[in-house]
């Protein structure tokens, strides 16, 4: 698993910023022996430069984001619904099983039920056992020695590679980075990388990423929101063995009975055209992109930890359901019916809340989003 496995996703998705202050684990126990001194560059030299291409283990995951109450959230809404609220709530627990980036497989464990995501080469399946259910894709040939390109299904569980990912894609001159004491991570003794917004207009009160002291790949991450207690989201590998897992465990085959659904993926004509230039008369290719998905595309505001995503609104066809994000897209944030009914009225709009991120949704079809007060994305729609 190398460290392009960090870039699965868009840093810039709304429910990719959801799911990214989620996730949680146990708490990392002090390291037995002294690990060599190191300086924060020095660790995060360590991250950048780790090249683990092998690995099993399992991952565990809680969140205390402080959602407002929703009744369909429990077990009532039933295991492996893949909804984005059913992820910011409770446990979770995963196994992740890796060998080189064209072999990979993610079982998520619901309450009494599976979803498993597993790619072998160019072919990736995604089955739910709880309606015994499975989607096929294959991959271009040329991305059979690539990067793994969403072998995650919506609702499941990011590594603590791609969080630390995320949360060091923050770092500029209003961090603050430190090293504190060595802990033990599933049996590992890790380096404490600690970071500290100085900023006073974010919800994130500090980040903390166990960083392994042997091989530099992230074992843990743990979010604090300010003025809370208890950490947001912690994720973390409890168990861990940094080596090639069976070759049986990358093959898959649907169950007897299961309903099968062959998903193309879109196809992109015009990936090899220079943007923008003219290749032929009458043919201006620009981005490649298709009519209206400019007009749609998210914007930043401001850097770090106090930066927005905004979306304009939709004038184009919703999204596909392609597994090209691997987590729900703003699409799906839109429409899933549990994050709706959490969404409160306030003036401009509607907006979901936790303690580590805040989501308006205007009364326009503009969505605006970011670790910041709500009033903060409130000013941000006025002034457009």
């Amino acid at each position: 698993m190398t460290s392009k496995w960090l870039r699965w996703m868009p840093a810039a998705a709304v429910p990719a910023v959801i799911a990214a202050g989620v996730l949680a684990g146990s708490v990392p126990a002090s390291a037995r022996d002294p690990l060599p001194d190191k300086t924060p560059a020095q660790v995060l030299a360590m991250i950048g430069q780790h090249s683990t291409k092998a690995l099993s283990g399992t991952l565990e995951q809680t969140s205390e984001l402080v959602l407002p109450d929703v009744p369909q959230i429990g077990p009532s809404a039933g295991p492996g619904t893949g909804s984005i609220a059913e992820l910011l709530t409770g446990p979770h627990s995963a196994r992740v099983f890796v060998d080189g980036p064209a072999n990979v497989r993610i079982q998520v464990m619901d309450r009494l039920a599976e979803r498993d995501a597993v790619r072998q080469g160019n072919e990736l399946w995604l089955y739910n056992s709880k309606d015994n259910t499975a989607t096929h894709v294959t991959l271009p040939d040329k991305a059979a020695g690539s990067k793994p390109p969403a072998t995650r299904m919506p609702g499941s569980v990011l590594t603590p590679e791609e969080l630390a990912a995320r949360m060091l894609a923050k770092i500029d001159s209003t961090t603050e980075v430190t090293v504190g004491d060595d802990v033990e991570v599933a049996g590992r003794a890790a380096y404490s990388l600690k970071l500290t917004p100085r900023s006073d207009g974010t919800l994130v009160e500090s980040v903390a990423i166990a960083v392994d002291g042997e091989k530099g790949l992230p074992l843990s991450v743990e979010v604090r929101a300010r003025g809370q207690a208890e950490p947001a989201f912690r994720a973390a590998f409890t168990s861990l063995k940094l080596e090639a897992p069976d070759a049986g465990l990358f093959n898959f085959t649907p169950p007897p009975g299961a309903t099968i659904k062959e998903l193309v993926l879109p196809g992109r004509p015009h990936a090899a055209k220079v943007p923008g230039k003219h290749h032929g008369p009458g043919k201006h290719y620009g981005t490649g992109q298709p009519p209206g998905a400019q007009r749609n595309s998210p914007s930043v505001t401001g850097s770090g930890w106090d930066s927005i995503v905004s979306f304009p609104a939709r004038t184009a066809a919703p999204n596909t359901g392609a597994p090209n994000a691997g987590v729900p897209s703003i699409d799906n944030l839109l429409t899933d019916p549990l994050l709706r009914q959490a969404t409160v009225t306030v003036p401009g709009g509607r907006a979901i809340s936790t303690s580590l991120l805040n989501v308006l949704l205007t009364d326009d079809g503009r969505v605006f989003a970011g670790s910041v007060p709500l009033e903060r994305l409130q000013a941000a729609a006025a002034a457009r």
